[in-house]
C-alpha cells in the first residue's frame, strides 16, 4: 500500500491532512519515508488514526525520518519511567507509573507544553518533525493545537511583512519555564543549551514558502529594547494563532501525529491532572543534508 492523505478541511486544502495506506509498526521503505517527507512539505501536520505503537516501533518509525533530537533532555535530568532517552514522556505520570503529584518536575514541565511554542527552537539545529502518539487519554480536554505559520505570514499586511525582514529574535530552553515560575535549575543546566538567535521569518525548504517563527521560547528581538521586541512578538504570536489558522487535535488512543516545527506553532490544552494521560513524542532534528537518505544510507552500512 502507498500513503494516501486527504485534507482535514477543504477549505484549507495546505494544512493537516488525514494519512493512511502505511503501517507505522512495520519497517518502514524509503518511499513511504520520502512520501512522508513529501507530505508534510504539503501540510505541515499529518494525522495517522488507529496506529497502536511500543516505544521500539515508534522509535524505528521516527529515525526512519531522521535523526533523533534530544532537546529539553540536555537540561532536564533524564527521565525513568520511559527506556529510551529519545523518547519524551507528555505524561502526569511518575516513575513507578503513577499518576504524579502537581508538584512533580513532569508536570510543571508539561504545564510549558501549553504554551504555544516550537519544539527545540532553542537551539542549532532546531527540530523538524515531532511524532505525538498517544497511548491513555482522559475523557476530556487535552487536546493538542496546531498554527500555520506560512498562512499567518501570508495574511499579514505588507508593512508588516517589511518590518519584520532582518530580524533576529533570541531562542532559550528556559525561558518558558521561567515564565511559569520553574526556576529551580543548577547553573550547569542553565547553561546546557545557551541561547540562539533565528530570523524571525524564514523560508521552508522543502515547499519554499515563507513562515513566521517564533513562539514561547523567544526571549526578544535583537537590536530593539526589551519590551518593543516582546510587545513585537506578543502580536506577531496573537496574529498567527487566530482560528482561522489554528487545527485542535482530539486524541483517540493509538493516533500519531507528525508536525513541521520548522513551520507550525503547537499547544497542549487543559485537562484534569489528577486523570491518566499518556503520550510520547520522538523528535527529529533539522539535518543540513537530505535525513532520509542519510537515515537509509546508514542503516545499509
Amino acid at each position: 500500500m502507498s500513503l494516501d492523505v486527504i485534507p482535514f478541511d477543504p477549505q484549507r486544502p495546505g494544512f493537516v491532512g488525514f494519512a493512511s495506506g502505511i503501517e507505522l509498526a512495520a519497517p518502514l521503505a524509503p518511499t513511504a519515508a520520502h512520501a512522508i517527507d513529501a507530505a508534510m512539505n504539503r501540510y505541515a501536520v499529518l494525522i495517522f488514526r488507529g496506529q497502536p505503537l511500543t516505544p521500539d516501533q515508534q522509535l524505528a518509525f521516527a529515525r526512519s525520518l531522521g535523526p533523533l533530537d534530544l532537546g529539553f533532555k540536555r537540561v532536564a535530568r533524564p527521565h525513568a519511567r520511559l527506556a529510551s532517552q529519545e523518547l519524551a514522556d507528555i505524561s502526569n505520570l511518575d516513575e513507578s507509573g503513577e499518576i504524579a503529584d502537581r508538584a512533580h518536575r513532569r508536570v510543571v514541565g508539561n504545564l510549558a507544553n501549553q504554551l504555544w511554542h516550537s519544539d527545540s527552537s532553542f537551539q542549532k539545529p532546531s527540530a523538524r518533525y515531532s511524532m505525538l502518539h498517544a497511548v491513555v487519554v482522559p475523557e476530556w480536554g487535552g487536546a493538542t493545537e496546531f498554527a500555520d505559520m506560512r498562512a499567518a505570514w501570508d495574511a499579514l499586511p505588507e508593512y508588516d511583512r517589511q518590518e519584520l525582514e532582518g530580524l533576529e529574535a533570541e531562542h532559550y530552553a528556559l525561558y518558558s519555564r521561567f515564565l511559569l515560575g520553574d526556576s529551580d535549575y543548577s547553573e550547569a543546566q542553565r547553561n546546557a543549551l545557551p541561547p540562539v538567535r533565528w530570523p524571525l521569518v524564514r523560508t521552508h525548504a522543502g515547499s519554499g514558502r515563507r513562515h513566521l517563527f517564533i513562539g514561547a521560547h523567544t526571549t526578544h528581538v535583537v537590536g530593539q529594547t526589551i519590551a518593543e521586541g516582546r510587545v513585537l512578538l506578543m502580536d506577531l504570536l496573537e496574529h498567527a494563532t487566530q482560528r482561522q489558522f489554528v487545527y485542535s487535535h482530539e486524541w483517540q488512543p493509538g493516533d500519531l501525529v507528525i508536525w513541521d516545527n520548522r513551520c507550525t506553532l503547537h499547544r497542549g490544552r487543559r485537562h484534569d491532572l489528577s486523570v491518566r494521560r499518556e503520550l510520547r513524542r520522538a523528535t527529529t532534528l533539522d539535518a543540513d543534508h537530505d535525513p532520509i537518505d542519510l537515515q537509509f544510507a546508514q542503516g545499509a552500512a
